[in-house]
């Protein structure tokens, strides 16, 4: 069964970026790249390549569209991603209102701060209005805890930061130091191992995603503090993107001796809408019930962001921080200038007519594949590139901004937009619950703990790739 089906049953889901038929034809990757569709394929001459390879950067199809396609996924992966539906909540709900309480379990939800702008837009509520409508309708299910993941794209980010220093610092005597590519995008890092090889996967930063560090600290931190085994906890989460399912299903964070996952499902946004929409309840009918403090504390969970352009403000934390770490350089307000169109932008940090940072931002298929053909030439100067499989970031994850006709809400996004800047920012750095739990839960920055914890490793699985000469890194 192709996955575009599979992944429908169960929760109605409609997903465009599994269009099978569509993509097949037109994605660049699989015409030109793909080892499979050009082993079926053999036979197709140089000019069709050609023209579907124009075809796909018309389409503008989304990096997902070629990734998710049976022919990327091998058939394990495609039935755990399967298994990724509302069903499989409902499973675990029903498990506990059964007789038999050893096989109770813990539900958990951690919401992205990027799912958070969709609700309050459904509910015509700022977010934290939204969140606790959220908050009541999940607990209202059977949901004992309900988290944002605010706190661990803390984490991801600052770890990020430590590793582009360093990265820098060796910059001269270690070739695979530089660029640094951010790591928070399933959708790119399925790229970069499936397709670009050895020539990208080791400039990729290896901090865990926001995700994946919530399900580390969900099920060993939170655990531990409720005195419970990490079987008995189920961890969903909340996305903008169905990219994050693919991620939660990654064999390293899965832990064979207990046989459970940091994330053991993920439901998008509209998932979680939908279901709302099959129980006949809006907004104005939920009770409000305030977020959930992952120390423990009482009292209402204050909603935050970090600085950033709708996603998480990697580069925009990284740049200032290596401005004062490396140069002393106090930057106040991140200047983008616009290249290509508005998803491939660029942020330089100059002192006496020198450059002396040049970061960039490319998000969506087409601006990935200009980046990739720039790589392949020796024509990358940047130290830093922050990479998103969804034009315009995470808030137009197609999980939440897909409209009926399959093309991404406009008006729906530019609200979200305007939702999301609304949060107040605090810097991660500043966040006691971070300061604390580095200390109290990791044992400190750069411990063995925090080093096992929060990062991962990223493998290469197709030819390897030879570093083109001149590499402007």
């Amino acid at each position: 069964m192709p996955l575009s089906s599979q992944l429908t049953q169960g929760d109605g889901a409609k997903m465009a970026e599994v269009n099978l038929g569509k993509r097949k034809e037109k994605c660049e990757n699989c015409t030109k790249q793909c080892n499979k569709k050009q082993t079926e394929e053999g036979g197709r001459s140089h000019q069709n390549n050609k023209d579907a390879a124009e075809q796909g950067a018309e389409s503008q199809l989304l990096l997902s569209a070629c990734l998710s396609c049976d022919g990327c996924l091998s058939e394990e992966e495609a039935l755990l991603v399967s298994q990724q539906n509302l069903e499989h909540l409902h499973r675990a709900l029903a498990g506990n209102k059964k007789c038999d309480a050893s096989q109770h379990k813990v539900l958990v939800a951690s919401v992205c701060p990027q799912s958070l702008p969709f609700f309050a837009v459904k509910f015509g509520l700022d977010i934290t209005d939204a969140a606790q409508k959220l908050c009541g309708f999940l607990k209202s299910l059977g949901v004992a805890y309900v988290f944002d993941t605010t706190v661990a794209a803390g984490f991801s980010i600052l770890e990020s930061q430590r590793e582009f220093i360093s990265r820098y610092r060796r910059r001269s005597h270690d070739s695979h130091a530089l660029p640094m590519f951010t790591s928070s995008c399933p959708g790119w890092i399925r790229y970069a191992e499936r397709v670009l090889g050895s020539l990208v996967t080791p400039h990729i930063c290896t901090a865990r995603s926001p995700q994946q560090v919530m399900g580390r600290l969900i099920k060993d931190h939170f655990c531990q503090q409720q005195r419970l085994s990490a079987e008995k906890l189920y961890h969903l989460v909340i996305a903008p993107c169905f990219d994050k399912k693919l991620e939660a299903v990654r064999e390293e964070f899965y832990n064979s001796v207990l046989e459970t996952r940091d994330v053991d499902c993920v439901l998008t946004s509209g998932q979680i809408y939908g279901l709302m929409e099959q129980r006949e309840v809006s907004g104005e009918e939920l009770d409000s019930s305030p977020l959930d403090h992952i120390l423990g504390e009482s009292g209402e969970a204050e909603l935050q962001r970090h600085e950033g352009r709708g996603s998480e403000g990697f580069l925009e934390h990284i740049f200032r921080h290596a401005a004062k770490e490396l140069f002393g350089l106090d930057v106040h307000e991140v200047t983008y200038k616009t290249l290509r169109n508005r998803d491939f932008q660029e942020v330089t940090l100059e002192r006496d007519g020198e450059t002396l940072l040049q970061f960039a931002a490319v998000y969506g298929f087409r601006n990935i594949q200009t980046l990739v053909h720039r790589m392949k030439k020796g024509r990358v100067p940047y130290q830093l590139v922050e990479v998103l499989s969804c034009p315009g970031g995470c808030l137009s994850g197609r999980g939440q901004a897909e409209s009926e006709d399959g093309r991404v809400d406009r008006s729906l996004v530019q609200q979200m937009e305007e939702a999301y800047t609304s949060l107040p920012v605090r810097l991660p750095e500043l966040n006691p619950a971070i300061i604390t739990l580095y200390q109290d839960w990791l044992q400190g920055h750069d411990s063995p703990q925090s080093n096992a914890l929060l990062h991962t490793g990223f493998t290469t699985l197709t030819q390897a790739h030879t570093q083109p000469p001149h590499m402007q890194w």
